[in-house]
């Protein structure tokens, strides 16, 4: 954050060459989320019937869900982080285009 009076230096190229970043780390995130519900899935319930395995996956199983929902909103942040960043290059980009047009018809 700049201080008062300091005019943001604002670089697009910075912006479109950091932005494909969040996208790659958003994609292995999801790639992450299916290896452990595969992995997950596969070696089964990690508990017994009995009352401490139905106490257990009564206290872990509803945390499952949750876990999993955040890690799909930090995909999903990721992911709409660099959308973000290409938009924002972009709609500087249009911006300078628009005021350089304007002092050329002055």
């Amino acid at each position: 954050m700049g201080s008062d009076g300091e005019i943001l230096d604002i670089k697009t190229a910075d912006l479109k060459a950091t932005a494909p970043t969040f996208h790659e780390q958003s994609v292995a995130v999801e790639l992450a989320l299916s290896a452990l519900a595969t992995s997950l899935a596969t070696a089964g319930a990690a508990w017994g019937d009995d009352n401490p395995g139905k106490a257990f996956h009564d206290l872990y199983g509803p945390l499952i869900a949750r876990i999993d929902k955040s890690a799909r909103v930090i995909k999903d942040g990721l992911s709409s982080i660099n959308l973000a960043m290409v938009d924002m290059a972009d709609g500087h980009i249009e911006n300078d285009a628009l005021v350089g047009s304007r002092r050329r018809h002055r």
